[in-house]
């Protein structure tokens, strides 16, 4: 019962007031409570009496506490998020600072309209507040705060849109153990529960003159009730579990903080607590004085995300700074990109290359300080695979994008449609800067790929779409170049000899291993250009590669090959046909010393100063990919080469003149083995019997004499 008496003395009347049951807010008033008994001139006596009596019916119908249930569903999922969904309850900060932010951010937008909702607290701020005794943390905001109905709606659902397509999903089996998915479904705010007994929320709205707290332990309820806030913005109170007291610890919120929220666009404070001695006009401290207590409030995070920023804005200094404290490198980069992407899909990036490859680049896992992925200036993760392709695995820096929900997991991030634009746009960015470096920065270009261009290389083989223009970036050794220089595709293709159709190569393991391979000779002869392909990815791509400028690959190791003009082809047919009914017997005799070894025996077109070169057969595994495989500790098929003779060598016509005159001649095999041995040695591969090799050399040595 609301009960209203009004004594008249004079100009002055005393109104009293008594709620009924709800004495815990307003205690009865007997004579002059300091809260709720005024002066007030007589010609307002009705008016205001009337108006308390509604007043006093309002707040009796809201003031009581209300006890509501969670949906079973709802429940299910709170129960995942408290005890087992998360692998880092350190989110939860995350999570309330960024419900703070928002806050923020909504209440500057409305204030554009209303510049009032402001005035009496202008400077926007997160504050944290730690008590050591109660075992609490509150992170408090001065945003636009909340309503009673904002209130249930936000705070007293988890997500019912996304709540039970999620707990299908579980069900199914669909999502893996330890998903970072805080906030996905509208669960940023219950990551607190993680590490609380209890949860607090009192909030009031920015323009209102009442508050609202929130409270849950959570079980399968929670309580909305009147409350006592009495400025705008919300309050959060974890009351922390036994484990997880260490989140009062001053190091260890800076820890988090610089981790997550760093960039956050408004300080995150906390009144910090020192005993200092007190010091002179020297700064120096005083002799024998006592220590004295004093508390600052400090900022946490720095604010400066230099990414937000216009690239007129941002000095070179700042830019390397950053840098290092992205990538933990101490060297600058090579190359900065920023920029910003407009359209239906928008986001700010700010990418590095390095100068130098990191230790873990080959490893299966990859480097760990990649693209740092931000949604609204909130660190939501590190190494986001899925930003970059894995061949472009070099580049650091950060991207950030409010396309993308809060916290997604990186199961989601695979499948998502707006990841893979903002990848695609990335991607085609990366590759046009290096493009334009290698054309007006050709040593820079350089540097980056004598450290990064084996990993580019992966792309022929991983990207498709943008097979071609990593072809344009590719440089290699060549038969025309000094040791560490390099020739393009294009350089390639632009100096071919007349009537030269394909683009060759040779594969190895080191420059000096292929480039004093009798494969060459002709080459040289001829002046034909040979790429050296000495990296073991190479041998990876080149099934992917296809053709450059329409003109295809050639192994100069491999197959039969045709150089020349027409008239020079068909000479050197003739003289082959000629020379092949020359040594036939021979080629035959060789052939069947060496079966168990050479898959077949033949006059060579390609040697000029060798007596014997091994050749593979078109669609058979080269010796370069079985010692990949062989170093994989992959099973590595059994596959026999041929064995190709100059028949212009001294050494071959001395054999084929001690077979004409003795079939039968035992040096015959001898021969035949040491020229076997030989082409092996020549490509770095081991002989099966040194020993013999050793003895038949010994032989020939004594013969001279």
């Amino acid at each position: 019962m609301v009960k209203i008496s009004c004594e008249a003395n004079e100009e002055e009347l005393v109104i009293k007031l008594r709620l009924g049951n709800l004495t815990p807010h307003l205690p009865t008033v007997k004579k002059k409570p300091p809260f709720a008994a005024v002066k007030y001139p007589k010609r307002l006596q009705s008016g205001l009496a009337m108006g308390l009596l509604l007043s006093a019916q309002s707040a009796r119908k809201h003031m009581a506490t209300e006890k509501k249930e969670f949906k079973t569903e709802v429940q299910q999922l709170l129960d995942l998020v408290i005890h087992s969904l998360y692998s880092n309850k350190d989110i939860f900060l995350r999570e309330l600072i960024s419900n703070g932010s928002d806050a923020i951010d909504r209440l500057r937008f409305k204030a554009l309209s209303d510049k009032e909702l402001v005035q009496d607290d202008p400077e926007f701020r997160i504050k944290l507040h730690v008590d050591n005794e109660a075992k609490t943390l509150r992170i408090e905001d001065n945003g636009i705060g909340m309503t009673r109905d904002e209130l249930e709606t936000n705070i007293g659902t988890i997500a019912r849109s996304g709540t039970r397509q999620f707990m299908e999903e579980l069900k199914k089996g669909k999502v893996k153990n330890n998903p970072e998915l805080i906030g996905q479904f509208g669960v940023g705010f219950y990551s607190a529960f993680m590490v609380a007994d209890k949860v607090t929320l009192k909030t009031r709205h920015a323009g209102s003159d009442e508050s609202w707290t929130w409270e849950s332990s959570g079980g399968g309820t929670y309580e909305i009730s009147e409350g006592d806030r009495d400025k705008r913005g919300t309050e959060i109170t974890l009351h922390l579990n036994e484990s997880s007291r260490d989140y009062i610890v001053e190091f260890r919120l800076r820890q988090i903080i610089k981790k997550y929220s760093d960039f956050v666009e408004y300080p995150v404070v906390m009144d910090i607590i020192r005993d200092e001695t007190p010091v002179d006009d020297e700064g120096k401290p005083k002799e024998g004085a006592e220590k004295q207590t004093t508390t600052i409030e400090e900022t946490l995070n720095s604010m400066k995300a230099i990414w937000m920023r216009p690239k007129s804005e941002v000095k070179k200094e700042e830019y390397s700074e950053f840098y290092k404290h992205v990538s933990h490198d101490y060297t600058d980069p090579l190359k900065t990109i920023h920029y910003s992407a407009e359209g239906k899909i928008e986001f700010k990036a700010l990418l590095y290359l390095p100068s130098k490859a990191p230790f873990d680049m080959f490893q299966q896992e990859g480097t760990r300080h990649g693209i740092h992925l931000y949604v609204k200036r909130i660190f939501i993760m590190d190494n986001c695979e899925a930003l970059l392709p894995r061949y472009l695995r070099f580049t650091k820096g950060v991207v950030e994008s409010n396309d993308l929900p809060l916290n997604v997991s990186r199961e989601i991030l695979q499948e998502d449609a707006v990841i893979k634009k903002i990848e695609k746009s990335i991607t085609t960015k990366i590759l046009s800067e290096l493009k334009s470096m290698m054309k007006k920065s050709g040593e820079d270009y350089i540097t980056f790929y004598r450290e990064f261009g084996k990993v580019l290389k992966e792309g022929i083989e991983v990207d498709p779409s943008n097979k071609e223009k990593i072809k344009d970036l590719l440089l290699f050794e060549s038969s025309k170049t000094e040791p560490g220089k390099y020739v393009s595709l294009k350089e390639y293709t632009d100096r071919m000899v007349i009537d030269q159709k394909e683009i060759y190569y040779l594969t190895g393991n080191s420059r000096s291993a292929v480039e004093n391979s009798p494969h060459l000779e002709v080459f040289k002869k001829k002046e034909i250009e040979v790429l050296f392909m000495i990296e073991p990815v190479d041998e990876f791509i080149l099934a992917s590669f296809g053709e450059y400028d329409k003109k295809k690959l050639k192994s100069i190791a491999q197959g039969d090959i045709n150089l020349g003009t027409e008239e020079e082809k068909k000479l050197a047919d003739e003289k082959k046909k000629e020379a092949s009914g020359k040594y036939k017997k021979l080629i035959k005799k060789v052939q069947d010393s060496l079966k168990d070894d050479v898959k077949e025996v033949r006059l060579s077109d390609r040697l000029t100063d060798s007596a014997s070169c091994l050749v593979t057969d078109d669609g058979d595994m080269n010796p370069q990919m079985e010692r990949i495989f062989a170093a994989m500790n992959q099973p590595v098929p059994e596959t026999k080469r041929i064995l190709e003779l100059n028949p212009k060598h001294p050494v071959i016509e001395t054999m084929n003149d001690l077979f004409t005159a003795d079939k039968q001649n035992s040096k015959i095999n001898d021969y035949a083995a040491l020229l076997y041995d030989q082409a092996l040695l020549t490509e770095g591969i081991s002989i099966k019997d040194p020993a013999r090799f050793t003895r038949l050399i010994s032989d020939l040595m004594v013969q001279a004499k």
